[in-house]
């Protein structure tokens, strides 16, 4: 018998369970029929962050940034390839710092970037500033 994971939907924020060995074989939400894995990082909101936090199986890292932050900004394309080396095994997501204050300050974000791993509901890791993709995936490999 295959093990099964809890995913939650990047899109609709609904729970899924998948066999393991389906997680890179497009795996899709039984709800909205859209991919459960992206090879890119998704965005986070309030309504969703519990969710991918507490119900996930995976690994997740989040990426507490705002639009108008540099290094968050040059940061970016090597989260980007981060996330698409990381995947299936590992998520990455990203939560705007500016439309989700609530948030930002219940995790103490006091400079960004700063990431965040989470493991079985729990903040596993922290690392604040800009990295390079060599550097994110070595923290997140050493990480989760």
């Amino acid at each position: 018998m295959s093990e099964h994971l809890h995913v939650v939907c990047p899109h609709c924020n609904t729970t899924n369970r998948v066999p393991r060995e389906r997680l890179g074989a497009g795996a899709k939400c039984g709800s909205c029929k859209q991919a459960l894995i992206s090879p890119q990082p998704f965005e986070l909101s309030a309504a969703g962050f519990e969710r991918h936090v507490g119900a996930n199986d995976l690994p997740l890292v989040v990426d507490f940034w705002a639009p108008w932050c540099g290094p968050c900004r040059m940061m970016a394309p090597a989260y980007e390839q981060a996330a698409a080396q990381l995947a299936p095994a590992v998520r990455l997501a990203r939560l705007n710092t500016e439309a989700e204050p609530d948030i930002a300050a219940r995790f103490g974000i006091r400079g960004i970037p700063t990431l965040i791993a989470f493991k079985n509901g729990r903040e596993v890791a922290r690392q604040s500033g800009a990295m390079d993709v060599s550097g994110l995936i070595n923290w997140i490999k050493a990480n989760v």
